[in-house]
């Protein structure tokens, strides 16, 4: 099978984006070849068979109409050198170029996990061999065509390692800055907790999109109108590789992302050693309703939080014991052979 991956970065440096790199050399070590096309290219260290086409965001941000002609351009001059299209997240390159691949007879196959979605989602939907997911609440869990996938989560390299101390009552919210990952939910939640002297250290990782600066800034205006400033930090987004060390510092995360996404760090917290705690049902659904909390009401999450913060989690409980099967259920190994069945029918 040949196989033309797109994604919208290839970068070992970006904090986010950075896991996508093990996708890609992930499916390639299970398919002949893989013309990879990235909207930024940075460093990779990918198999042979494969070979990356940037956009060119990496040399300045231009314009959509530039990206989508050289997008359209590049399907059209590999179009002999892949059988079958895998399309991470984003509907647009489908919409530019799914009705060529349909007349090439292209297998399309697109990989989309969000509450939102739209009219477009639905036009995409047409082109498409098959679409992934693994929220029940996504949007496009609305399609026959949808299969269910596992998250995809590298277990190996969540599991605690020698020389990381995992600070005793304290917090994490680890996430791109950006208002639908809803930060501000747990700086409310975390004032709550210090008007009733509840012992705790927070800390917020994560950088914003240029766009989501002034966001970002709110939120830090937001700590110290609360007074949390002696309790809660902001660092910057890492990269995926250093990850682990960030979740295994800490005892608790808190995800406040709507039902329908069901992020990636969820299970790498959880294969970490923390104890998570969310918004998402289709976490109830994988673990157990102790583990989510009503969005609508702060002093439910306040409440889960003291609960735990009580509670000796370093030494090992049975909550944690569940969070990490339920990581072991979604592992990478997993997702890419499911990834290659399902694109190979």
């Amino acid at each position: 099978m040949r196989v033309l991956f797109v994604t919208q970065a290839l970068d070992l440096d970006e904090p986010v984006l950075s896991t996508y790199h093990e996708w890609v050399s992930a499916l390639a070590n299970r398919v002949d070849h893989v013309e990879a096309i990235c909207l930024k290219e940075g460093r990779h260290e990918l198999p042979k068979n494969v070979r990356v086409h940037s956009l060119g965001k990496e040399d300045g941000r231009q314009s959509k109409m530039q990206y989508a002609l050289r997008f359209f351009l590049l399907s059209w001059k590999l179009r002999n050198e892949y059988d079958v299209v895998f399309v991470h997240m984003n509907q647009e390159y489908i919409l530019i170029s799914g009705w060529l691949w349909k007349l090439l007879g292209k297998r399309v196959y697109l990989w989309r996990n969000h509450y939102a979605g739209s009219f477009l989602t639905d036009v995409t939907s047409f082109f498409c061999t098959k679409i992934f997911c693994t929220s029940r609440y996504s949007y496009t869990a609305r399609y026959k065509k949808t299969v269910f996938m596992p998250v995809g989560v590298d277990v190996g390299r969540f599991i605690a390692r020698a020389g990381v101390v995992r600070k005793p009552q304290s917090i994490l919210f680890f996430s791109r800055m950006s208002p639908s990952k809803r930060p501000e939910i747990l700086l409310e939640v975390l004032a709550l907790l210090k008007e009733k002297d509840v012992s705790f250290t927070a800390s917020f990782y994560g950088s914003p999109l240029p766009e989501d600066v002034p966001y970002y800034e709110g939120l830090k205006r937001l700590a110290e109108e609360k007074d949390l400033n002696d309790v809660v930090s902001f660092f910057s987004g890492v990269v995926n590789k250093e990850a682990p060390d960030v979740f295994q510092a800490h005892e608790i995360f808190v995800n406040c992302s709507r039902s329908g996404m069901f992020d990636k760090v969820l299970f790498e917290a959880a294969a970490s050693g923390c104890l998570v705690l969310a918004v998402s049902e289709d976490l109830g659904r994988e673990a157990g309703s102790e583990f989510i909390f009503d969005e609508a009401d702060p002093t439910d999450l306040a409440e889960k939080i003291e609960k735990w913060l009580a509670i000796d989690l370093v030494g090992g409980t049975e909550a944690l014991e569940t969070l990490m099967a339920m990581a072991k259920r979604h592992s990478s190994g997993t997702l890419f052979d499911t990834l290659y069945a399902e694109m190979g029918t």
